[in-house]
This record gives C-alpha cells, structure tokens and sequence, in this order.
C-alpha cells in the first residue's frame, strides 16, 4: 500500500486545515487507517484513527474536539479536518494504513504496517 499525504501549509492559530490521504496498490477497505505527527526533537505522537468502516475513531488527547478523522472508501482517501489549530499542532502529520486489525483504530503506531512521506503543517501563533 502506497500513501501520499496533502494539503498541508502555513497557517495562523485558529484557521483550519484539511489533511488528505490518498492510498493506492491495495485494498484500502481492507485496512484502518491512522494519523501521527512528529515534531522537531519530539516523539512521534498519534492523533487519530478510523476503523474500516468508518463506525469507530480514536483521537488523542490534546487534539479531541478539534480533529476530525474521516474516510471516503470509494476514493481509496482519508482525511483529517484541523479547526481551531494551535502553535503546538506544527509538526509533519503522516498518514498510516493498518491492515492486520482493520475492525479497530489503534493508536499504537507499532500497529501500522504502511506510512506515507508526511506533510508539514506550520501553525503561526
């Protein structure tokens, strides 16, 4: 499974964003998908996870209420909506497919076996 992340940039605090992910070679159906971010000198952190259907999501704790997972199966897509964003979200989010437990959505990226590139996103304060 290939998967390529978009949509992000330089934007100020408060303003949205919406992160896309496109997967190809594989069924995409078949697997949960996640989100992560890593910021400079941090460590990886999840930020939120879909099951295959779309019927279960998991968010981390400092973005619940702000983040939005979301899949679009007939696209092969996932998305994550970023409202209100903050200076702490800047990091590079990647997109992670996981499909030995596409019924869950896991937050341990130890689970996923499949990460895109990533795409950084700038929040300005």
């Amino acid at each position: 499974v290939q998967l390529i992340e978009s949509g992000g940039g330089l934007v100020q605090a408060g303003d949205t964003l919406r992160l896309s992910c496109a997967a190809s070679g594989g069924t995409f159906s078949a697997n949960a998908m996640g989100w992560f971010r890593q910021a400079p000198g941090k460590e990886r952190e999840f930020v939120a996870a879909i099951n295959w259907s779309g019927s279960i999501t998991n968010y981390g704790d400092s973005v619940k209420g702000r983040f939005t997972i979301s899949r679009d199966n007939a696209k092969n897509t996932v998305y994550l909506q970023m409202n209100s964003l903050k200076s702490e979200d800047t990091a590079v989010y990647y997109c992670a497919a996981d499909p030995r437990d596409p019924v869950r959505a896991n937050f341990d990226g130890i689970e996923y076996a499949y990460w895109g590139q990533g795409t950084q996103v700038t929040v300005s304060s």
